[in-house]
């Protein structure tokens, strides 16, 4: 599990590309028979995914919780973007489809995951924070979500956000959850951009093509910078950091959030004359 401490804005506008992408960008969120994870000081996130693939795999807590399982002490959101797979939390297993999701309280100590078929493997993705109570599983299929259709062809973001874990749909402490689709000839999401200072996200992008590329964008509105990014690959966004992008195609991208605000619309709108 690697580790990142917290930045302070001031330290930020220094970075040089390669500072910016190892203290971000997490490159590698899939491999074969791995559980990949990042534990973020920002809000305390752990994000990342597991791939099994010939076998089961496990998510123990490690040394860097301090804790008797994993899930003593947090919640977690997981959404499947790989093949069909199935979770199995204290002996009950879920079966989780491409792009359903589900919702785990703290208190569930065995966790495994595995795929239905080795030559179409799922690829289960991470998100999880602390939790104070325990709120029930539950799964979320994406015909289940809230979806949002938002934005319009003539401004290249026409997409629609589907809220999976989301306080309308179902309790968590503090984590949210969700996909954002982007549909064929857009490529900008979260434009007109804004900050949230109540909570961090980040983004997971995925279905893309092997050349296309994401130019992430993070940083202070008035002290940009970006991130070059490729298929299923994730970016850490703190809460002073507007978090946008654009693509040279159409793509997919889960988001996740937790904080002290679960309000979805809690934004601090930024007016595109005062981006730089």
């Amino acid at each position: 599990m690697k580790i990142l401490y917290a930045h302070h804005p001031e330290d930020f506008k220094k970075y040089d590309t390669e500072k910016i992408r190892d203290q971000f960008l997490m490159e590698k969120v899939f491999s074969p028979n791995q559980v990949e994870l990042t534990y973020s000081h920002v809000d305390r996130i752990i994000y990342g995914g597991a791939m099994p693939v010939e076998k089961a795999l496990t998510l123990d807590a490690g040394k860097e919780l301090a804790a008797e399982y994993f899930l003593q002490r947090r919640e977690m959101g997981v959404i499947n973007i790989g093949g069909p797979g199935k979770v199995t939390l204290d002996g009950e297993a879920y079966a989780l489809g491409t792009k359903d999701g589900i919702y785990i309280g703290k208190g569930t100590k065995d966790i495994s995951f595995e795929s239905n078929d080795s030559a179409n493997p799922a690829k289960f993705y991470i998100n999880s924070c602390p939790a104070h109570k325990t709120y029930p599983t539950v799964k979320v299929g994406l015909d289940q979500a809230i979806a949002r259709p938002m934005g319009q062809d003539a401004s290249m973001n026409k997409r629609t956000i589907y809220q999976l874990i989301h306080p309308d749909v179902l309790d968590s402490c503090q984590l949210s959850m969700g996909v954002t689709v982007l549909e064929e000839g857009s490529g900008w999401n979260t434009m007109p951009c804004h900050t949230h200072e109540r909570r961090m996200e980040v983004y997971l992008y995925f279905d893309m093509k092997e050349d296309t590329r994401v130019f992430h964008l993070m940083g202070q509105p008035n002290e940009t910078r970006h991130i070059v990014m490729s298929n299923e690959q994730a970016a850490l966004s703190p809460s002073w950091s507007i978090h946008s992008g654009t693509g040279t195609s159409n793509y997919t991208f889960i988001w996740g959030m937790c904080g002290e605000n679960q309000d979805f619309d809690d934004m601090d709108h930024v007016a595109m004359k005062d981006l730089r």
